[in-house]
Order: C-alpha cells, then sequence, then structure tokens
C-alpha cells in the first residue's frame, strides 16, 4: 500500500478503531499527525519528480478501479485536508462523546478520497461517505434547540441530497458522452483522451457542464444555491463546522477545476454558461458581501462570509486562464485554513460566553491576548492583507480575470472583476468591525474569557503560521501547480 492509499485510510481506519473502544483523542490526534506527515513525504517525493500512481481494477465493463495519483492539486488539496484535520481534533474538548473524534476522522478520510482518487466513481462515493457524518452530527449534537438543529440538519440534507443527484446525473451523462471505443469507463485519464481524441459538441459539452455546475455549484453554496451554508456553519459543532466550511466545501470547487473544465472546455466557454456563472458569482460576492454586513452574531457572519469568499474561487474559474486558476487554487488552500482558525476560535468564544452577539460582547482583549491575535490573523487573512494567503490567491485571481480577453474590449468578466473589488471593501468592513466589538471597549454584560491550553494554541498557531508563509512565499503552492493542464489538450 502507497503513500496516497495510506492518506485515505489512516483516517478511516483510526475512525473504526475509535468506534470499537479505543480511546478517542489518542487515536485520532495520532491519526492526524501521522496524515500530516505522509503528505509532506508525497509533497517531497512529487517535487523530486517520482510519479505517485496506483489503480487496483475492480470492474472490467464498465471500468471501474480504485485509482489514486498525486499532482500539484490533489496535494494542495490534501496538504489542507491533514492541517485542518489537526486542528479539529485539538478543538474537541474533555468529555465530548467519541462521535466527535470519529466524525472528524470520517470528514477527513472522506475528502482525502475524494482529492487523490482518479476514478470518478470512487471520487464521487468518498465524497458522499464525508458528508454522512456532517449531516448527523448537525442533527444530533449541534448548537441550539433540538427542533431548530434538526430542521437545518433536513435542510441540508435537501440541498445537498438534490445537489449531488444533479451531480450525479451530469457525471454519468459524461461518462456516457466520452465513452471510449473500448467500453465505458470511470477512469479520468481515458475519459481525458477520449475527450481530446474525439471532442464532444459545443452544445453537448454546454448543457453537461451546465449540469455539473449546478451539482458542485451546489455543494460549494453557488448562488442562488447558498440558502443552506451559513445556518450549517452556525448550528454545527465546530471541529465539523471546521472541516466542512475549510475542506469539504472544497470538493465542488476541485470537482469543477479537475472534471468539468478539462473535458468540458468549450462547455465552460459558451456564452450562456458563462453570463449565468457571472451573474451568479457576483450574487455571492455583492449579494451575500450586504447580508455578511448585516449580520449580528459572529457564527453567521463567518458562515455567510465563508459563501461570499466563494464567488472569488468562481471568478478565477470563469477566467479560465492559468494564473486566475493557479489564484483560485491558492485561495480555496487559503480560505479553509483561514475559515478553520476563525470557527475554531467562534467555537471557544461559544463554549465560554454563552453567547456570540455582538451586542453583549466586548473588551475580550484584556484577558484573552493569544486568543486576540490569532483572531487577528483570521481576520486579516480574510480580508486579503498583503503578507497573508488570502491575499496572494485573491491578487492572481483579479489578474488573470481582468486580463481575459481584454483585447476584445470590457465583457462582463471584467465587470464582475471590478464588482469583485468592491467585495474585499465590504469584508474589510464587516471583519474589522466584528474584530473592535469583540476585543475591544467594554461588554455591556461583562461577559470575559482566558486563552486557550497548549495544545489547542500549538493547533491555532500552526493555522496562524501557514497563513503567514503562504502568503509570503505563495510559490510553495504554484511550485506544486507548474504542471496543472485545465483544458483537453
Amino acid at each position: 500500500m502507497g503513500l496516497l492509499e495510506l492518506l485515505i485510510f489512516i483516517p478511516l481506519l483510526a475512525a473504526a478503531l475509535i468506534g470499537a473502544g479505543l480511546p478517542g483523542k489518542v487515536i485520532a490526534r495520532s491519526a492526524a499527525a501521522l496524515n500530516l506527515l505522509l503528505v509532506l513525504a508525497a509533497i517531497s517525493q512529487f517535487n523530486a519528480g517520482n510519479t505517485l500512481a496506483h489503480s487496483y481494477p475492480i470492474l472490467d465493463n464498465p471500468a471501474i478501479a480504485f485509482a489514486v495519483k498525486a499532482d500539484g492539486l490533489s496535494l494542495t488539496m490534501a496538504l489542507l485536508t491533514s492541517l485542518v484535520l489537526i486542528a479539529a481534533n485539538c478543538q474537541i474538548g474533555e468529555g465530548k462523546p467519541a462521535i466527535y473524534y470519529v466524525s472528524s476522522l470520517l470528514i477527513a478520510g472522506g475528502a482525502m478520497g475524494a482529492f487523490l482518487c482518479t476514478d470518478i466513481f470512487f471520487l464521487y462515493g468518498f465524497h458522499e461517505l464525508a458528508l454522512i457524518p456532517t449531516l448527523l452530527m448537525i442533527a444530533i449534537h449541534g448548537h441550539g434547540d433540538a427542533t431548530n438543529r434538526r430542521a437545518i440538519a433536513w435542510k441540508i440534507t435537501v440541498y445537498l441530497g438534490v445537489g449531488s443527484l444533479i451531480l450525479l446525473a451530469g457525471l454519468a451523462a459524461l461518462v456516457v458522452a466520452l465513452k471510449p471505443a473500448s467500453g465505458l469507463t470511470f477512469d479520468l485519464a481515458a475519459l481525458m483522451q477520449s475527450a481530446k481524441d474525439h471532442p464532444l459538441p459545443a452544445a453537448t459539452q454546454a448543457w453537461i457542464f451546465t449540469a455539473l455546475l449546478v451539482g458542485f455549484g451546489t455543494l460549494v453554496s453557488l448562488f442562488p444555491f447558498h440558502s443552506w451554508a451559513a445556518p450549517a456553519y452556525a448550528t454545527a459543532p465546530t471541529p465539523v463546522a471546521m472541516l466542512h466550511s475549510g475542506v469539504l466545501k472544497k470538493f465542488g470547487l476541485y470537482g469543477l477545476i479537475r472534471i468539468a473544465l478539462p473535458l468540458l472546455p468549450l462547455g465552460a466557454k459558451h456564452e450562456c454558461v458563462q453570463q449565468a456563472l457571472l451573474w451568479m458569482l457576483i450574487g455571492n460576492i455583492i449579494v451575500i458581501g450586504l447580508v455578511t454586513i448585516h449580520q449580528q452574531k459572529l457564527d453567521t457572519l463567518l458562515g455567510n462570509s465563508s459563501v461570499m469568499h466563494m464567488g472569488y474561487i468562481f471568478l478565477g474559474i470563469a477566467a479560465g486562464t492559468q494564473v486566475a486558476i493557479n489564484g483560485a487554487i491558492i485561495l480555496m488552500f487559503a480560505h479553509g485554513i483561514s475559515i478553520a482558525l476563525l470557527f475554531a476560535l467562534c467555537g471557544r468564544m461559544r463554549n465560554q460566553l454563552g453567547t456570540l452577539e455582538f451586542s453583549k460582547l466586548g473588551g475580550l482583549a484584556a484577558n484573552a491576548p493569544f486568543l486576540t491575535v490569532m483572531f487577528a490573523f483570521g481576520t486579516f487573512a480574510s480580508i486579503g492583507l498583503p503578507g497573508l494567503a488570502n491575499f496572494a490567491g485573491e491578487v492572481m485571481v483579479f489578474l488573470g480575470a481582468f486580463d481575459s480577453n481584454i483585447n476584445d474590449g470590457f465583457k462582463l468578466i471584467h465587470w464582475a472583476t471590478i464588482l469583485g473589488l468592491w467585495g474585499v471593501v465590504m469584508s474589510a468592513v464587516y471583519m474589522l468591525r466584528a474584530y473592535r466589538n469583540l476585543f475591544f471597549g467594554k461588554a455591556a454584560s461583562g461577559h470575559f474569557m482566558s486563552d486557550p491550553v497548549i495544545t489547542q494554541r500549538v493547533s491555532l498557531v500552526l493555522l496562524a503560521g501557514v497563513l503567514l508563509v503562504v502568503g509570503c512565499c505563495p510559490g510553495l503552492i504554484t511550485g506544486l501547480l507548474k504542471d496543472l493542464t485545465i483544458a483537453a489538450p
């Protein structure tokens, strides 16, 4: 068994061992640390030019295999998953039932499988595996009264269930349409070769790409299929909110870059598809940005902020240039780290203070200087401060999108880029105002809190450190992406 298979099965095995009654904290944190070391080892081998790929055939007709392969995109997502898994496990407090550790490991293992598998059957299946514990944890251990959290869990189930069904239909249509002469296959490499040898008509590519966009987009909270996301993150237990918003939500974006853009390049460039995507991502940035500004609680503000920032990544995908795609991938990584950091701090505030309403809080910096500094890292990363990872991704997305077909005159994508820049201003407004309301001034009800214990501090410093290192050296990510192919050759 190779490195990539271990990255998938170590979290799943750890979840099974904890479910069998072994100590949850020790096994979960050991598995998370081991996964991070294995990801770093895989990145080292990839940089050294070694090929990391294995395939284990399961069926001949249709051709289905448990196939894994490492490239810059999949390794970036695997690194994101392992980092957030460590931080999420460290936020599980003493006395929490073992299901907290089991669910976190299942979500991470499912995400690893979705990012590393190159067979569409397993890629889709691993994502669905990761969704199940997410929904159950919100319904059973979510915040708020039982009736409300179950209603939210049902809403998420309906939204993501319908999105997954549309995605499944789109993937099935893609597999059938690109069927090679050797027979039906789910292997991405074979489908890529078929797309090269026998390109689909533009009209066929357009409707299949639309189905994939709606399916993947619903999983990512693309406007107007977004209303499930903010309530879900506000209700979910802290480790689940960190893993879903930081990692699993990126699956839809990953799928568009890995599957839809390379196999359906004409569909992605179809005028109607382009215009629809641009108007939807403008909705993410502007409409949800305005909604976020009016939030009165930290958890709903962070949830809506996460939805808003997906618009920038969709802008990079819509542009389709190499610079914009690389920027979108860096932003996927950076947003995953920064939102996980913010939700970790949000969960600690909820546990200690009992409320997240801005009107009832203030002056927290006096008793929690470490938490204040960590929240500053998350805040400044979220608004795209230079020197932090989000800034590098946003700049590349904006430059790549504005450069797209600029010689042909101003088009909708250029206006969308300009509006996206105003989204940065809105991000600064709501994040800096939230930071001021939480940590400065005087609390109306006298709430105060203390800094976390050493294990939680280490995990939070790890996330903040990654934001700083990647922000100062984005070449660490772009170096992995130098051979990324975004269009069928």
